[in-house]
């Protein structure tokens, strides 16, 4: 047969539906065969080669992935190594403190204070109330005074005179309110008087501790911290050294970090922050002797131990300062929370005859504890610490060779124990006078 005939041609040169499709499909296939042909004269790649191709771009966001990746883990790792140094560092102080004072150290104080101030709107001390009693200072805390033998000769040690009792501030009378009670004796001598006042007319279900201390029987050092003013080499140890444990009288905390206080801490040549000049000033000398001042300026004298210097001073000449009367005045008390607001807050101050006064309490303002202050009979005084951390007095009693603190006021939140182990801030260590 010829070609036609193959192709199923009629002898009338037509042809049938059937021969033309398969006509179609004879030549599709030969289509696809001549493609499947060209397809293969095409240079052929390796497996690694496409796998390369393919993953060409993930390849380019894994790189910046890691890298942003790392970038994250640094901070992150250098963040939990330093909160976690600050957790764990010794001390008493509690979580929250430590949280606190760690943000203070790195340049986040500003969100500490705006915790603050948030938490304050829902923590501000109730206004009114009541006082039932005043509280009887720990008699535990009072040492008694000796008793003489028969053929012993008894001589009067020189002190200073008992203050008088102090004027309620706030209306309405409650029994014993500013009545001076012993708190502790040196060689049979009451060295210290304690007493509860409240703060003023708006708060009057709250109760702030007075103490009276007697130059002529105390003796004070002032210890650094080891995170306040933080650093070594220091003249004076990180708390109650033992040697003196057996002896000590009292404690009471300082002032606020060296972020915050505006001022320097100098300890017999070694100094942390500039000494500055008008900056309310707690001076120690090497007599155990404690004064309150506006600092002079210049570098201490040689009979000076240590400086430190807290804000400006509340009291001075017997009278409040412009910057406690001023109530527009706010940056001079601290970035933490201001003046205005009636937080626990503390101060220390002198009287005309160089005894000291300490106070600590609840639900005062800069106006009512400088105006406490002044009652108290100071003719200069500064604020110390603020915040139910930091403000404490605790007195100190032997125990069966244990020595026991005692906090004062009633209310007082810091652990009593904070200075008998090394403490994160400065403290004033009261002992008696040789």
């Amino acid at each position: 047969m010829g070609f036609g005939a193959d192709m199923g041609v009629r002898p009338d040169g037509s042809t049938s539906t059937h021969d033309r499709n398969r006509t179609r499909r004879v030549l599709r296939r030969d289509t696809n065969t001549q493609m499947a042909i060209d397809t293969d004269d095409r240079p052929r790649t390796t497996r690694s080669e496409r796998r390369a191709i393919a993953d060409r771009p993930r390849s380019r966001w894994t790189y910046w992935r890691r890298r942003i990746v790392a970038l994250l883990i640094i901070p992150a790792l250098w963040f939990t190594w330093s909160i976690t140094g600050a957790l764990t560092a010794p001390g008493t102080d509690t979580t929250a403190a430590r949280i606190a004072q760690w943000a203070r150290f790195h340049h986040l104080g500003w969100a500490v204070t705006l915790a603050e101030k948030v938490q304050y709107q829902f923590t501000q001390p109730e206004t009114g109330g009541t006082v039932s009693a005043i509280p009887t200072v720990d008699a535990s805390s009072a040492a008694p005074a000796p008793s003489p033998s028969a053929s012993a000769t008894v001589t009067k040690i020189p002190t200073s005179t008992a203050p008088g009792n102090l004027t309620p501030l706030a209306q309405g009378s409650v029994p014993n309110e500013g009545v001076w009670q012993p708190m502790y004796s040196v060689k049979g001598e009451v060295a210290a008087r304690a007493t509860y006042i409240r703060p003023d007319n708006e708060h009057t279900g709250f109760l702030v501790g007075v103490v009276w201390m007697d130059p002529k029987l105390v003796s004070f050092k002032l210890h650094p911290g080891f995170q306040v003013p933080g650093g070594g080499g220091w003249t004076e140890e990180n708390q109650i050294p033992g040697s003196l444990r057996s002896s000590v009288l009292a404690t009471f905390n300082s002032g606020f970090t060296m972020v915050d206080a505006r001022g320097g801490f100098w300890q017999k040549g070694k100094m942390v922050n500039e000494l500055r000049t008008g900056g309310a000033s707690m001076v120690v000398g090497d007599d155990g002797s404690l004064d309150v001042r506006s600092w002079e300026g210049g570098t201490p004298g040689p009979e000076v131990n240590t400086v430190r210097q807290n804000l400006v001073l509340m009291v001075n000449g017997g009278e409040l300062t412009p910057e406690v009367t001023n109530s527009q005045v706010t940056s001079e008390w601290g970035a933490t929370i201001g003046n205005a607001a009636f937080v626990w807050r503390s101060a220390v101050g002198v009287r005309n005859d160089g005894s000291v006064i300490f106070v600590a309490g609840p639900a005062m303002n800069i106006q009512s504890l400088a105006k406490i202050m002044k009652a108290a009979g100071c003719v200069r005084a500064m604020q110390l610490d603020i915040n139910p951390s930091w403000t404490n007095y605790i007195t100190y009693t032997q125990d069966n060779g244990q020595t026991t603190p005692h906090m004062f006021p009633d209310g007082a939140q810091p652990n009593p124990w904070r200075y008998l182990t090394p403490s994160t801030r400065d403290f004033v260590g009261v002992y008696p006078r040789p």
